[in-house]
């Protein structure tokens, strides 16, 4: 969800501000992800490299999340939305943490759409933290060495582990830049990429139907040729 300071200078804001209209845009477009055939969404909110930011701009974006989730709990509630955090929960406030707790048990039973947030996380830190639990496992002869594929590795990472989702189809970045800057490096390896100049509190419906239908169009290979199915959108 890139964009938020190049949005704010654009409309002559204070580059927080940004953040604060970043963050309202978050249940529109989750609402129209729903009403638009997607089960599953995962946003990238604030990654491992984010914490080099100024530290007037990390406490906001720690209080925006808090907010958030307080403000938005109930409608996704009554959407039979589930929410789930992935990322090192380590490093974040104890009152983020506990309002991350509270979205995740209140919605913990709800089956329709399935809402995860990547916070405090990078593609890198979980794949470190995947072989490091490996490890584990190895010392204490739960797996044997030669147990170990590709299967049984994409276990211990923080999406699959976690929440046993299916495998990411499409990703959107918005902001222009073209890049996955450390998002799901390993689940995004045959993921349809899509990129967008709209910074994200522009971010809406018409965006994502502009991306559901150039996803629409991709040829899906996975590395084969007899197997060439083509993308089809969910809507």
């Amino acid at each position: 969800m890139d964009g938020n300071h190049r949005w704010a200078r654009q409309q002559q804001l204070p580059g927080l501000a940004g953040h604060r209209h970043g963050a309202r845009n978050v249940r529109p477009v989750v609402e129209a992800c729903g009403d638009l055939g997607v089960t599953h969404l995962t946003l990238f909110a604030f990654s491992t490299e984010n914490w080099q930011r100024p530290k007037p701009e990390i406490d906001l974006l720690m209080e925006l999340v808090s907010e958030t989730i307080q403000r938005e709990l109930q409608a996704l509630h009554e959407r039979d939305t589930k929410l789930d955090f992935i990322g090192d929960r380590s490093m974040l406030p104890r009152e983020v943490q506990r309002h991350m707790k509270e979205g995740e048990t209140v919605t913990q039973n709800n089956k329709t759409f399935r809402l995860i947030i990547a916070l405090n996380y990078g593609g890198r830190w979980d794949i470190v933290q995947a072989a490091k639990s490996i490890a584990t496992d190895v010392e204490t002869g739960d797996l044997a060495s030669d147990e170990i594929d590709e299967t049984e590795f994409s276990r211990h990472l923080a999406l699959p582990r976690a929440l046993n989702i299916p495998k990411v189809d499409l990703c959107i970045r918005t902001g222009g830049d073209v890049r996955i800057s450390n998002f799901l490096l390993w689940e995004l390896a045959y993921a349809e990429l899509f990129f967008t100049d709209t910074y994200w509190p522009d971010f809406g419906q018409k965006n994502l139907l502009e991306a559901f239908d150039d996803y629409s169009t991709r040829h899906r290979r996975f590395g084969t040729r007899a197997q060439e199915t083509k993308s089809r959108a969910s809507y």
